[in-house]
């Protein structure tokens, strides 16, 4: 098993933060992108629990604390170059703030 990457390991937006793709362990399917600070990087990783940071409430976010729609995580990934990382999740009840499964719905176009 590969050693947890620390906070410092990351290269960091203008903000500080990382961005975080996150998907359904079982499907695959994309649910949501957040953002992660230090401090969200650390609870995610002593609790289990998606973490993250509001940049609308500028605020420390426990997915669920308010729906009960908790996002478990199953892993983390970062990506070739440090700066965004995959998070595998067991998602309960729905990602979006919409209601919906996914954040993912508003089909643009599609291409044959």
């Amino acid at each position: 098993m590969e050693d947890t990457k620390k906070w410092c390991d990351f290269k960091l937006n203008s903000d500080g933060m990382v961005p975080v793709v996150v998907q359904d362990v079982e499907t695959n399917q994309v649910l949501m992108v957040a953002y992660m600070n230090e401090e969200a990087y650390d609870h995610t990783l002593e609790t289990g629990k998606m973490t993250y940071y509001s940049r609308s409430r500028n605020e420390l976010w426990i997915k669920g604390d308010t729906s009960g729609h908790y996002q478990y995580v199953k892993s983390l990934t970062a990506d070739c170059d440090m700066d965004t990382i995959l998070a595998k999740v067991s998602q309960v009840g729905a990602a979006c703030h919409t209601g919906s499964y996914s954040c993912f719905f508003n089909e643009i176009r599609k291409f044959d």
